[in-house]
This record gives C-alpha cells, sequence and structure tokens, in this order.
C-alpha cells in the first residue's frame, strides 16, 4: 500500500483519477536564425492558439462564474488583438532573433514601461501583457498551460499549492477535492475548500513528485490520508466509509431549523463564513443564524481591475437581501499576507504579513476605502449590516477607520442617498496588542470579532501557512486560551459582545470552552453549522464553566512522549490536526474538555510533575 499522510482540513472522502497541476518550464534560449518568415508564421500560429483558448475559457467562465469573473480574459483577448506588442517582436525577428526570446524580450520590455507609468490603469495591464505572453510562449514551446476553469471532467487537483484567486475557480462538479504540498488547517485555500464542500489535505510534502497524473487516489480529508492505486479492498473500505458519512450528515437534518441553544436553552449565535455572495444560500441551506464574516476581499480578486461602487454594491445588496433581519457582519478588504492583486502594485516585501496590509493599506488609500464603504453603506438599508475592520492593532487605527466610515456616510446623505440608521460598527481582535487593550476598544466599539487564525499565527511567530512550523498552530495552549478569556471578559464588562470568525469557532474540541468562557457568536464554515448545533444541545454553559479556572493556569507539566500523546488522541477520535506533537499541558487542556463531554478518558497518559 502506498500511503501519503497530509493535514486534513476538509472532510469528505473522494475516490477519483488525478489532475497533476504543475507549472511548466518556459526557459528559453536565445538562437540563432536562419528563416525570418518561418518564425513570423509560429508567431501566427501560436497567438491564434492562443486567442482560441481565451475564447473558450472566457465563454466558459461566463457561464459558470458571470461576467465579473470572465473580465480578466476579456482583457486578456484585448491584449492579444492589440498590433504593437506583435510589432516589437517582428523588429526582434528581422535583427535575428529567434521568435521565443523575441516574444520573451518583446513582453518584458512592454511590462517594465507600463509599469512605470504614473497612471494606475495603464500600471494594471502589465500584469495582463505578462500573461498573454507567457500563454503564447506556451503555445511555441508546445507545453500546456494549468487551466482550471477548463476541468471537465471529475478530478482530485495535486499542485504544490492552490492559491485563493485559483481555489474560488475550482467547479466542484468536477473538482472533487485537492492535495498540495504545502498549507495548513487555516491556509486561504483549506478555508475555501471548506467553503466549497470539497474534500482537502494539505502539507504533503512530496505529493507533486509521488503522485503520477490521471492515477487513481483516495482522499481522506478527515485523516488526511492519501492512497495511491487503492486495492479493491481499499476502495470498497472506502465506499463504505463514504456511506457511512452520508447517513452521518441525514442524520443531523433535523437540526437545521432548531435554535442554537445549549440543553439548558442559553443561546448564541452559530454564523457562517462567506467569500461571495453565491455562498449565502450554504449559510441558508444549513439554518445559519446569520453571516459573521463576509471576506470582501474575494470581489477584488481574479479580475483585471477593482471592483467599482456600483459592483459592489450589488453584492452586498444581494447578500443582505438574501440574510433578511439576520446579521450580516462584513469585513472590510483585507489584501497583503499570501492575498494579492495584481492590479493593486504592492511593494515586495520581506515578511508581508507583519508589513503593509489590510487595514494599513485602506487607511494609506482613502479613494479605494471610500469607494468600498460607500458601497457597503448604501447596501445597508436592504438588511442587518454590521461592519468590521481587520488587522487593527492601535486604538488609533480603529478610531481613523470608523471616523472615515461615519464621513463617508455623511456624504451619502448629503447626496440624499439612503443609509440605515444604524449601522453596528466593529473591529477584529487578530494582533496581540489589540488583544491586550481588548477593553479600550470594547469602550468605543459596538462588537468585536476574534480571528483566531491570524491571533495563534502572531502570537507564537509561526507563519500558519508553513507546515514546518505547523505544529505551533496550538488554539488550546494557554497562552491562546488567556488571551480569548481576556477578549470576552472585557467586551462584557463594557457591554460589548463577542463573535470568532477564525477556524477554531468551527472546531468541536474548542465549543465547549468557548461556550464556557460566554463566546456571543460562533462563525465557521457554512457546512460545520448543523453538526456544531448538535454537538451545543448536548452541553451546559453554566456546568462548563466550572471546569475554566482549572482549564487557564498554566501548570509545571513534563513532555509526554508522542506514544502517550498519540493513546490520548486515538482515545478520543477527535482530530487534533497537527498538534500531537505538543506539551502534556496541551493535552490536559484536550483531556479536561473530553471529561465535560463525555467522561470517558484515561488520564492515565499524562505524566504530570509535581
Amino acid at each position: 500500500m502506498n500511503k501519503l499522510q497530509g493535514i486534513g482540513v476538509s472532510e469528505g472522502i473522494v475516490i477519483a483519477k488525478t489532475y497533476l497541476l504543475v507549472e511548466p518550464d518556459l526557459t528559453v534560449q536565445k538562437q540563432a536564425i536562419e528563416d525570418g518568415e518561418a518564425e513570423k508564421a509560429r508567431l501566427q500560429q501560436a497567438i491564434a492558439q492562443a486567442k482560441e483558448e481565451l475564447q473558450h475559457i472566457h465563454t466558459e467562465t461566463l457561464a459558470k462564474l458571470g461576467e465579473q469573473e470572465a473580465a480578466i480574459f476579456s482583457a486578456h483577448l484585448l491584449v492579444l488583438q492589440d498590433p504593437a506588442l506583435e510589432m516589437e517582436i517582428h523588429q526582434k525577428i528581422a535583427a535575428g532573433m529567434n521568435v521565443e526570446y523575441a516574444l520573451v524580450e518583446a513582453s518584458d520590455m512592454f511590462v517594465q514601461l507600463f509599469e512605470s507609468m504614473d497612471d494606475a490603469y495603464m500600471q494594471e495591464r502589465a500584469a495582463d501583457i505578462r500573461d498573454v505572453s507567457r500563454r503564447i510562449l506556451a503555445k511555441l514551446l508546445q507545453v500546456e498551460l494549468p487551466n482550471l476553469a477548463a476541468i471537465n471532467e471529475e478530478v482530485i487537483i495535486v499542485a504544490d499549492d492552490l492559491t485563493p484567486s485559483m481555489t474560488v475557480q475550482l467547479n466542484k462538479q468536477y473538482v472533487r477535492g485537492f492535495v498540495t504540498n504545502i498549507g495548513g488547517r487555516t491556509s486561504h485555500s483549506a478555508i475555501l475548500a471548506r467553503t466549497l464542500e470539497i474534500p482537502a489535505v494539505v502539507g504533503v510534502t512530496g505529493a507533486t513528485n509521488a503522485i503520477a497524473s490521471k492515477q487513481t487516489i483516495i482522499l481522506d480529508g478527515n485523516s488526511g490520508e492519501v492512497i495511491l492505486n487503492p486495492t479493491e479492498e481499499q476502495m470498497a473500505q472506502y465506499e463504505q466509509l463514504q456511506q457511512q458519512l452520508i447517513e452521518q450528515q441525514q442524520a443531523l437534518v433535523k437540526y437545521k431549523q432548531l435554535p442554537s441553544v445549549d440543553q439548558d436553552g442559553y443561546a448564541v449565535e452559530l454564523a457562517g463564513n462567506i467569500g461571495k455572495p453565491e455562498d449565502v444560500q450554504k449559510v441558508l441551506d444549513n439554518g445559519g443564524d446569520g453571516i459573521g464574516l463576509f471576506r470582501t476581499e474575494f470581489l477584488y480578486m481574479d479580475r483585471a481591475d477593482y471592483p467599482t461602487e456600483e459592483e459592489q454594491f450589488e453584492a452586498y445588496k444581494a447578500v443582505l437581501q438574501q440574510m433578511g433581519d439576520k446579521p450580516t457582519v462584513v469585513r472590510t478588504l483585507d489584501i497583503g499576507g499570501d492575498k494579492e492583486l495584481p492590479y493593486l502594485q504592492l511593494p515586495h516585501e520581506l515578511n508581508p504579513f507583519l508589513g503593509y496590509r489590510a487595514i494599513r493599506i485602506c487607511l494609506d488609500n482613502p479613494n479605494l476605502f471610500d469607494v468600498q464603504l460607500r458601497a457597503l453603506l448604501r447596501a445597508s438599508v436592504y438588511g442587518n449590516l454590521k461592519v468590521m475592520f481587520p488587522m487593527i492593532a492601535t486604538i488609533e487605527e480603529f478610531r481613523e477607520a470608523k471616523q472615515r466610515l461615519l464621513d463617508v456616510k455623511a456624504q451619502l446623505i448629503a447626496e440624499g442617498i439612503a443609509v440605515a440608521d444604524y449601522i453596528e460598527i466593529g473591529l477584529m481582535i487578530e494582533v496581540p496588542s489589540a488583544a491586550v487593550i481588548a477593553d479600550l476598544f470594547a469602550k468605543e466599539a459596538d462588537f468585536l470579532s476574534i480571528g483566531t487564525n491570524d491571533l495563534i499565527q502572531y502570537t507564537f511567530a509561526a507563519d500558519r501557512m508553513n507546515e514546518k512550523v505547523a505544529y505551533l498552530y496550538q488554539p488550546y495552549h494557554p497562552a491562546i486560551l488567556r488571551l480569548v478569556k481576556t477578549i470576552i471578559d472585557a467586551a462584557h464588562a463594557n457591554d460589548c459582545w463577542v463573535g470568532m470568525c477564525g477556524e477554531m469557532a468551527g472546531d468541536p474540541i474548542a465549543i465547549p470552552i468557548l461556550l464556557a468562557m460566554g463566546l456571543d457568536e460562533f462563525s465557521m464554515s457554512a457546512t460545520s453549522i448543523v453538526s456544531r448545533r448538535a454537538q451545543l444541545a448536548q452541553l451546559s454553559k453554566q456546568q462548563l464553566q466550572a471546569h475554566i479556572p482549572t482549564l487557564l493556569p498554566l501548570q509545571r507539566l513534563q513532555k509526554s512522549s508522542s506514544t502517550y500523546v498519540k493513546h490520548c488522541y486515538n482515545s478520543a477520535s477527535n482530530k487534533l490536526d497537527e498538534m500531537l506533537t505538543c506539551s502534556v499541558f496541551f493535552c490536559m487542556s484536550t483531556f479536561r474538555l473530553a471529561e465535560m463531554l463525555n467522561g470517558t478518558y484515561d488520564t492515565s497518559c499524562f505524566d504530570i510533575a509535581s
């Protein structure tokens, strides 16, 4: 049996052939030519092939995803029709260059020219030229470029990584799952996989080398296992597991329309995370109490230019109308880090996750920020809108962002444009500095939303996208639990409600802890809502609260052997992912939590020091 182990980040089991997503080598060398006309003919043929391919991609994207997503391919077709690039290549061929080298030289010249212009629109055309030239070059070299939009059969994608813009193009009808070399549970591709309900396993080192194209594999998004060339016995075993998962989901159906309350009737909100308007239906289908996180950056991705105010207004309006009176928390543009926009010329940074991103970009570019705020405020009359700002590190940043929103609101009212009378304004607590002074933020905000994905990353100084330090993604570490409780207590002391929109909010192990701490809103992938509601119905906040004092103190504990930790993991039948290598304190936290749930855990695997 050939088995690979990774991190299961999106539940489900799928059996299918692979689609190996590997970038081809497009390196070219300068060569002497004898027949310039033949080189020009090859260029014409390559351009015609690229044009036909782009027209097909544009048509497919337009039909499946809409005009906004297809716009980038319209821009590429316009570049192909521009004679300037072709004329420059002809001149270089006439000077004795082979067509491949002439294309690279000419396109590089135009890219540099456009990037050096002061006009933002012209700067953005550089990315189009780069992409179109790459497509033509691939035709000249007779190599295939990966095209997710063109997949028309059931496959499991195998790639080094999937960018957010790639992932949003996945057609669930054909892409049944994906495996990547790198990544962690909170990488954006993993989060999107859960939103799209596509099973996924990441952090499988060497997957693209070990797995061949069109090879049958079994992908288990629950355990993180990838089985290559499965036997008939294995196929039968996993087909049975698939059926069991379906039956488990069917048993949870009754909870879709039930209230989100514990066994004593204590109510919380179980909300969904979305990335685009089309995701709303999944939240409603799963009985979500609201939307706890609308990641608006995905409206800006996979396109050739910024979305206009009108485009954004229509998107926000559609979401709010569908949600009706249910709350919709919209996060303003959170770009930077691993989320890039080709048309936003961000400077190269050695550490982009700690650099120029999110609210820092928006406050530095008021024109960009105001367009989004205007669109949001115009849409506010169609539902229950709440606005929150990401990556806030200081009180001054929050005050400036809040004032910007209030100024834009005043402008709209002066223009005679209707705006909701009252809109709650909050912020994400994802930077440790903000967590420490949560009490100060709670005095000036209507709500706080804990973004645990980044909060854990920044607290441990460990890149959450890096599988080498994945063991440091420890949601139950006392440092994180103390921060979370500090935030909740500080907010409640100032009559401010608290939500959580990081992955921890949907983790079945974390649910009892967060309930006991008094978290008001849990926002998660839509597909997790029903199972978490069923879990909540079996818990008692009142009983759980008694365990919090023993959960938070940092005790002096010896390090457990991996054998003991694995014993605890296996007995728990809960997915702890990559956290199996951490300290006994972590295991003790998990044990105490398990004891709250069913009291069946064996404490003999813990060696507690005096």
